[in-house]
């Protein structure tokens, strides 16, 4: 019945691997590059769950 309420799960995700893409952009460009390396890692896997989850749906 309040199905519209809930939130699509590949918007969230989209936001969270936006946020991580800026966070490792920013992480970099203070001269960390190895932890920059290990926030992409962390984005690269919320991409693949985004694609699992569109895949998914399809």
């Amino acid at each position: 019945m309040f199905g519209f309420f809930k939130k699509d799960p590949v918007k969230v995700l989209q936001k969270q691997y936006e946020k991580k893409l800026v966070e490792a952009r920013d992480i970099q460009r203070s001269g960390d590059v190895k932890k920059a390396a290990l926030v992409y890692a962390e984005a690269e896997e919320i991409g693949k769950q985004i694609e699992a989850l569109v895949a998914q749906k399809k």
